[in-house]
């Protein structure tokens, strides 16, 4: 099961086996806007916040990022608005 707000196994499992040849232009571009959103969501979530589950997921479809805090995070800290110092 994927985590809240993140496309599901399934889905992607879907959009990948079937081929683009049998795909009218807007299941295309949904698909493509899915896995872009994905993709971002993967990156934004910290790896510590992943479930299990996800983190395979992630791991299978090569979306796993190597960041133990998030891209928000950091530039929250950046700007001087985290919690650490």
């Amino acid at each position: 099961m994927s985590d809240t707000g993140r496309q599901s196994f399934t889905d992607k499992v879907e959009n990948t086996l079937k081929p683009e040849s049998q795909k009218s232009t807007t299941e295309s571009w949904g698909d493509s806007i899915k896995s872009t959103a994905d993709s971002a969501a993967s990156t934004l979530q910290p790896e510590s916040e992943k479930s299990t589950t996800q983190k395979i997921g992630d791991s299978a479809s090569s979306n796993s990022n190597e960041n133990n805090d998030s891209l928000l995070g950091k530039a929250q800290d950046a700007l001087g608005l985290g919690e650490r110092r």
